[in-house]
Order: C-alpha cells, then sequence, then structure tokens
C-alpha cells in the first residue's frame, strides 16, 4: 500500500517557523517512505480564512523547497483541496450520524458553556468538556427550545477509554466521558474542524497524520467519528511544539517569525532548514541544509516542546 501524508494549514495568518516545522516533517516522513504527499487548505471558518493567505502559503511552501503531488496548483483525483468547496460531503457524513443516533441538538449559548468554566469537568484542546447538558433533554423540551433557537449539533463521545498507538509518542489512553460530547455543526452552519478533518482524510485515502502535539487530544475525537462513520482511521503521529526558552510556545504574533518575514529578510530557507534540523537531532548542528537532503535523516523527535533559544535566533538572523 502507498502512504499518503497531508498538511492542511488554516489561512487565517502567515506561516510561521512551527507551522514549517510541521510541514517539514509531514513532508519527509512521506518522501522517506516513497509515498505521496497532499497539501489541503483548511478554510471551513470563512470568518478568519482569507485567499491571500492560502496563496502566501503555497509560496512560502514552494520556497522551503516543498512540494506536493496533489493540491491547490497541482489537482488531483480528490478535489477540491479546499475546505469551503467540500460542504456537501460533510453534511452527508452529519446525515449518517444522525441516522446512526451519534448526534443530538444543543440549546446551549455562549453564556452556558461559559458558565460551565468554574465546574469540574475535564479541559482539553476545545476548552471545558460538555457535561451533556441537551443531551438529556425530551423530545418536548428540545421542540420548545427550537422554536426560539437553532441548535448547534453535538456528537456523542462514547464512554470508556479510547486508545491509539501514537508514532512519535508511545502509546496512549484517553478517557471518552472526559473528553466530552463536541460540536460537530454550530448553530450558524459552520461545521467543525473534528468532523471536516476525518471526513476529507478519509475520502483522500490519507494513511499518515502527522501534526503539533497541541493536536493530540483532537485523535481520540476523530477516531470516534472515523469508528461511527464507518471509515479507516489512518495513523497518527505528533509532534514537539516550538517554545522559547522560557517553555512558552512560540507566538504567532512574532512576526519576525513569519516565513515570509524571513524571506523578505534575505534569510535563506536553507539556514531556516538547518536550524529546524539541529532543533529535531537530524543534523548535528546547525548548517544550511536542502529540504532533499533531510529524507533520509528524518527520525521522530522525542519530547514535549522543542526550545527556540537566543542563540538559535542569533544563528538564524546572523548574515
Amino acid at each position: 500500500m502507498i502512504r499518503r501524508g497531508r498538511f492542511a494549514p488554516t489561512p487565517s495568518g502567515l506561516l510561521h517557523i512551527g507551522n514549517a516545522f510541521a510541514a517539514l516533517a509531514a513532508w519527509l516522513q512521506i518522501r522517506q517512505a516513497g509515498g505521496e504527499f497532499v497539501l489541503r487548505i483548511e478554510d471551513i471558518d470563512k470568518a478568519r480564512s482569507r485567499p491571500a493567505f492560502a496563496d502566501q502559503m503555497l509560496d512560502d511552501l514552494h520556497w522551503l523547497g516543498l512540494d506536493w503531488d496533489e493540491g491547490p496548483r497541482e489537482g488531483g483525483p480528490y478535489a477540491p483541496y479546499v475546505q469551503s468547496a467540500r460542504e456537501p460531503l460533510y453534511e452527508e457524513a452529519l446525515e449518517k450520524l444522525r441516522l446512526a443516533g451519534r448526534l443530538y441538538p444543543c440549546y446551549c449559548s455562549r453564556s452556558d458553556l461559559a458558565s460551565l468554566a468554574s465546574a469540574p469537568h475535564g479541559l482539553s484542546s476545545e476548552g471545558v468538556a460538555y457535561p451533556g447538558v441537551c443531551r438529556a433533554l425530551t423530545a418536548e423540551e428540545r421542540e420548545a427550545r427550537g422554536a426560539f433557537k437553532t441548535p448547534s449539533q453535538r456528537f456523542i463521545m462514547p464512554q470508556g477509554k479510547v486508545e491509539f498507538d501514537d508514532g512519535w509518542r508511545g502509546p496512549q489512553s484517553f478517557e471518552g466521558s472526559a473528553l466530552g460530547d463536541f460540536v460537530v455543526k454550530r448553530a450558524d452552519g459552520m461545521f467543525s474542524y473534528q468532523l471536516a478533518v476525518v471526513v476529507d482524510d478519509a475520502a483522500m485515502g490519507i494513511t499518515d497524520v502527522l501534526r503539533g502535539a497541541d493536536l493530540l487530544d483532537s485523535t481520540p475525537r476523530q477516531l470516534a467519528l472515523y469508528e461511527a462513520l464507518q471509515l479507516r482511521a489512518p495513523a497518527f503521529s505528533h509532534i514537539p511544539l516550538l517554545a522559547d526558552e522560557r517553555g512558552s510556545r512560540l507566538s504567532k504574533r512574532d512576526k519576525s517569525l513569519t516565513l515570509l518575514s524571513l524571506k523578505e529578510s534575505g534569510i535563506a530557507s536553507e539556514r531556516l532548514l538547518g536550524l529546524l534540523a539541529a532543533l529535531s537531532g537530524w543534523i548535528d548542528r546547525p548548517e544550511p541544509v536542502a529540504a532533499a537532503e533531510l529524507i533520509p535523516l528524518f527520525k521522530p523527535v522525542r519530547g514535549e516542546t522543542l526550545i527556540f533559544g537566543n542563540d538559535l535566533r542569533s544563528w538564524l538572523f546572523k548574515q
């Protein structure tokens, strides 16, 4: 079987070096395996996404020396490769979940959800775990509330443990009830990331998902969706995040670390790649290197974060 990986950025801003690390690692994994690499633009959040950012992302990835076999500008058998053009597929999946009894309408307002923050529920990348308030409503109560408000749609997260083997972090185990039921379609009609990414990865035959550790607890949610939709799940790997010397995650607000800023400052892409390779232990010390040269050197990186300290920052910007 040919392995298929992907990089799927959201065009709500410019790519920064953290995005570059995720894209590079995903690309190296698939190129080392002799597989196919897909680029997909995840722009379902239309209010935050900008076509200009998407175009710049493509230019930035080419500047890094990364290519893709399918995606924007290349086309491919699973087009379109832009999520905003794939909404009928998400609606089909939603109907399948509805018929399987895996959804319920949620009428909670933002203030209702905010009040849950002080309640003793689990925390995750999606915020406070939803305790299932609307799940217990009777048909009459739902009808009464629906007369005044359009509901969101929540997926019923299965009880018990969700376990998987992470390619970089080893065995993982999550308690389904601690993650809570999550929204798959908002009241305003926007589909959730969790649903869209599962539908798209399955439709595009993605076998390997490599992404940042900040999405680790999205994986049990997505595995539950794969099971409910009777789809084959890919293998998951979660890479360390880049952090400063204090251990704080690098901020998008640091405009000097966007790929466009680095390029406009005259910094060669090989210099950035050499820094990322040294941080990852793929080479012994920072030195300019081309993306293709790293393919045979690629290997998993352990740990929660990689420290991008002042010494490396100084090396990167040294002319």
